[in-house]
């Protein structure tokens, strides 16, 4: 059929930078009439299979006055990608086989929030600071004691030597340095659900196309950040021995797709790294793999904190670079029809 389909009459852009709750069964009745309306098939009978990767879009990072909310340039980002969001969702119905929303999933006690940190005057470091290698080596900033019984099992010794070695080996990496966030995407809580709005769109199209929501959780390990949903910043501690792997089945599954279409939050950190690793992963085994994704440049947005740090020059360089190696920037504007290289 045709695309784009309209937009169904109960979606509200003036309500998706609210939390609120989805009526389940109401929806899932007026998929059912939509489909019949649209005449669209189940998502197992399409030709051409498209996955589209939803990066972290929650309430933590995508709704005002939550904790890490990403207001990019303009100050309201991650709201305006996600209307955009959504109505890419509900026009393109009839085409995207699999949504697959990645969920950061935090507890307290972990490397990047303040908790885990003490100086000697046994203050935490403060939210959007960041702890240099150099500041782990000449005790600036040291692992907070009190929390070596809930992480290494009361040993504090090997936890200082393993902060020690993860700042040096981000650096070595050339990765951003190891930054303080605010307790954020915090599992059980309102943070961590996905933005009411997207939610909704997402079970519209689980119940209008018969295709489960892929969720992918990433984020809970104790030590170390985890920007990329595919893989972990550190995945060895300093005696060489595993932490953490890199989320292989995942990377697979999209690899194995006819076209993957990205967008989330936040574009200078989560997504970015995600695609880098994609990309990476698509190096080691066929270049012309990197046609097959489609970046939703107006569906992300950088995190920019005014006056105190503004990520926008490294989240474009990050773009460009993706661009050069045959990804495809594109607008949720576009119908997926249109989207270069991709005939349905």
């Amino acid at each position: 059929m045709a695309s784009p389909l309209p937009l169904p009459t109960f979606f509200n852009a003036q309500t998706v930078g609210d939390v609120w709750r989805v009526p389940y069964l109401e929806r899932a009745t007026e998929a059912e009439a939509w489909a019949k309306k649209h005449n669209i098939k189940p998502a197992a009978t399409d030709k051409k299979r498209i996955c589209l990767m939803a990066i972290d879009v929650q309430n933590t990072f995508c709704i005002p006055n939550f904790e890490l909310f990403v207001g990019g340039q303009s100050g309201t980002g991650a709201v305006e990608d996600n209307v955009r969001l959504c109505e890419f969702i509900y026009r393109n119905l009839d085409v995207l086989t699999e949504l697959a929303p990645t969920m950061d999933t935090h507890t307290a006690m972990q490397i990047f929030h303040p908790v885990f940190w003490v100086n000697d005057a046994g203050a935490h470091p403060q939210p959007a600071s960041t702890i240099t290698f150099e500041e782990v080596k000449d005790g600036t900033w040291k692992v907070n004691p009190a929390i070596a019984y809930s992480i290494s099992k009361g040993n504090y010794v090997g936890l200082q030597q393993f902060a020690l070695h993860y700042t040096e080996k981000l650096s070595q990496d050339g990765k951003y340095p190891l930054t303080i966030w605010p307790y954020h995407s915090m599992v059980g809580g309102i943070g961590h659900a996905l933005v009411s709005a997207v939610e909704e769109a997402m079970f519209f199209h689980n119940m209008t196309r018969h295709s489960q929501t892929n969720f992918e959780i990433k984020g809970g390990n104790p030590l170390t950040e985890n920007y990329s949903v595919l893989r972990p910043e550190v995945l060895k501690d300093n005696q060489g021995r595993p932490i953490a792997q890199k989320n292989t089945r995942f990377l697979q599954k999209l690899l194995n797709f006819d076209a993957v279409i990205i967008a989330g939050q936040a574009k200078s950190h989560c997504v970015a790294w995600t695609i880098d690793d994609l990309l990476a992963e698509i190096l080691t085994q066929d270049p012309n793999l990197a046609k097959k994704v489609y970046l939703l440049e107006d569906c992300t947005s950088p995190v920019v904190i005014h006056g105190v740090v503004d990520f926008t020059p490294q989240a474009d360089e990050a773009f460009e670079r993706f661009a050069k190696a045959g990804m495809h920037i594109v607008q949720s504007t576009q119908a997926i029809a249109d989207f270069p290289g991709l005939s349905l």
